[in-house]
């Protein structure tokens, strides 16, 4: 059986579909791997996902943490958005937990970018377990290669970063529960923004 990673690789692949028109998907989706090696440490392994409780004792075969669900939503985070790969596939080959941070992630439909990421669609990742962890990984990935490539589309991704940020959760004066965990994750986007 084919690997989490090279299993939505091969579903990118199928649709013949690139990343900053000529590099194969796998780039983006292997930087997004990479910043979750990064940052995974900020996710509990002794965590069970559906309970939120720590494990005691010998964990059993079917048990999911919220950081294997978010490596394989990481893996698959665009799969629903730009694959043929439905929410019940990605549930049959990722498990449920990955599959519903993958459909959190995944932007509405709409014309501009704006209406694909509306409130609603930030509202869902606010209220998925493990979504904004994955969604910043995206992120983050992004500026990353757009800061590298000198993309125009790193000054888009910092000009809208106060709100991207405002909407995963930071607001001014304070900090929602869901985004708490994961502020290393903010500082380093708005490092690489400040440097």
């Amino acid at each position: 059986m084919k690997s989490t990673i090279d299993w939505c690789i091969e579903q990118h692949h199928k649709t013949n579909h690139f990343y900053d028109t000529y590099l194969p998907y796998e780039f983006h989706l292997r930087m997004s791997l990479n910043v979750y090696e990064e940052f995974k440490h900020l996710l509990d392994d002794e965590v069970d996902y559906y309970t939120g409780k720590k494990y005691e004792g010998v964990r059993g075969d079917e048990t999911i943490t919220l950081r294997s669900a978010c490596y394989d939503a990481t893996c698959g985070h665009d799969l629903i958005e730009d694959t043929r790969t439905s929410f019940n596939e990605a549930q049959a080959r990722l498990g449920y937990p990955a599959a519903e941070i993958i459909f959190a992630v995944t932007n509405e439909k709409g014309k501009t970018r704006k209406e694909r990421a509306n409130d609603a669609y930030y509202t869902g990742i606010r209220n998925t377990k493990g979504a904004v962890f994955v969604k910043l990984c995206d992120r983050i990935a992004n500026v990353q290669y757009s800061k590298m490539t000198k993309s125009r589309m790193f000054e888009m991704y910092k000009g809208e970063n106060a709100h991207f940020l405002e909407q995963l959760g930071c607001k001014e004066g304070r900090t929602l529960d869901c985004i708490l965990p994961y502020m290393p994750m903010v500082e380093y986007l708005l490092k690489i923004f400040n440097d």
